[in-house]
């Protein structure tokens, strides 16, 4: 098992000041180890060689992140841009994870490969899901439509049934009528 890179153990500040050097990409090797050196005299600087490991693997991690960023996109190509159903948001988020993974793990040789294509299948199937649930949904509310109309004939015909033969006023017949509606 290889050591761990100088550039981790360092403090946590002067190793952001490094990490911050390298995503601006503005400086040569030999210029971030001047300014590392200003900034922080009193822990030194890493070797140049140590220095140009760690930007080596630095980019590798970018790559990996741009290539996530571009599954991402894709993602939200496969699934609409109205994901806002929580379980639509759950899945969209497993997906994401998976491609995240993927990205992570390209260059473990030990882990077992995703491809972007193999993600976007996922992707596909994740929103297969999302669209049966929603007909799902669409389902059981026209069923409370079907068996709230049902219930609302059944009291209508109840009410007919009983006008006239207690004493019912006509008013009494219609507050029940809007309460039944629901529109006292």
């Amino acid at each position: 098992m290889p050591r761990k890179s100088t550039i981790k153990i360092l403090p946590d500040d002067q190793r952001q000041f490094i990490e911050r050097l390298m995503r601006d990409d503005r400086h040569t090797l030999d210029e971030m180890l001047v300014l590392i050196r200003e900034k922080f005299p009193e822990h030194g600087a890493p070797s140049r060689s140590s220095l140009g490991r760690y930007k080596q693997s630095f980019e590798e991690m970018a790559g990996r992140m741009r290539s996530n960023q571009e599954m991402a996109r894709m993602l939200v190509s496969e699934f609409g841009e109205d994901v806002d159903d929580k379980a639509g948001a759950l899945l969209a988020q497993a997906v994401t994870t998976l491609a995240t993974h993927a990205a992570l793990d390209a260059n473990d040789p030990d882990a077992k490969k995703l491809s972007a294509k193999e993600v976007g299948e996922l992707a596909r199937a994740a929103r297969a899901v999302l669209q049966a649930r929603t007909m799902s949904v669409k389902e059981r509310q026209a069923i409370e439509v079907s068996a709230r109309a049902k219930l609302l004939r059944e009291q209508e015909t109840r009410l007919e049934e009983v006008r006239g033969t207690d004493g019912m006023s006509e008013q009494l017949e219609g507050r029940i009528r809007r309460i039944l509606l629901g529109k006292a």
